[in-house]
């Protein structure tokens, strides 16, 4: 009952409350992004979801619209803007995915939504980590965020999957603020999931 009614009705409830609350931090962000570099305010990227599905997940920008400079390709780390570092490191540039669980994409706890190239190299029991809507946070981010490899978080994220229950989301919920106001493991970056992504790969040959 929870899993099918409530936990929806909850994260409806939550997001709206969230986003009224947060208005004045909104705010700041807006005008912290323009004046920084001018770009657009909102990031939107395909991430895999439930079922497989592909969605747009959206964040506050925190990277350069430009991907090159003087004729050569910025890495990750070159393109954060100065705005973008205090962004992720406080994990701020993830708020915006309230939008994404009132559109009933995401909700507030659950696995991650990857990048799709991670749905492409999972196997059938890896594929389970999808049977239901990824989350803002989930088990794994609670369990050690990103100090776990690729496996570990996987195994977590089945193991959520097949366990939603009420007191999981409020523990995890619980763990994960503790673990944002400590700043821990905060950032995986591009380089990250390319690495992730072939150990993903290996285990298929």
């Amino acid at each position: 009952m929870y899993k099918k009614i409530f936990k929806r009705l909850l994260d409806i409830v939550v997001s709206i409350v969230f986003l009224i609350v947060m208005i004045p931090i909104f705010l700041i962000v807006f005008i912290s992004i323009k004046l920084d570099d001018g770009g657009p305010i909102f990031f939107k990227q395909p991430r895999t979801g439930k079922d497989g599905k592909t969605f747009g997940m959206y964040k506050f920008r925190s990277m350069t619209v430009e991907t090159e400079k003087d004729g050569h390709k910025l890495l990750h780390k070159e393109r954060v803007t100065r705005v973008g570092k205090i962004l992720r490191k406080t994990s701020i540039d993830e708020l915006p995915q309230v939008i994404n669980v009132l559109k009933g994409e995401m909700s507030i706890i659950g696995p991650r939504p990857w990048v799709e190239s991670y749905y492409q190299n999972f196997n059938d029991e890896q594929k389970h980590r999808c049977d239901v809507l990824p989350g803002i946070t989930g088990l794994a981010q609670a369990s050690g965020r990103n100090s776990l490899n690729v496996f570990e978080k996987i195994d977590y994220d089945i193991e959520y999957s097949k366990n939603v229950t009420f007191l999981m989301d409020l523990k995890i919920v619980l763990k994960s603020i503790i673990i944002v106001l400590k700043r821990e493991h905060a950032e995986i970056i591009q380089e990250d999931w390319e690495n992730e992504v072939e150990q993903l790969k290996t285990q298929n040959v």
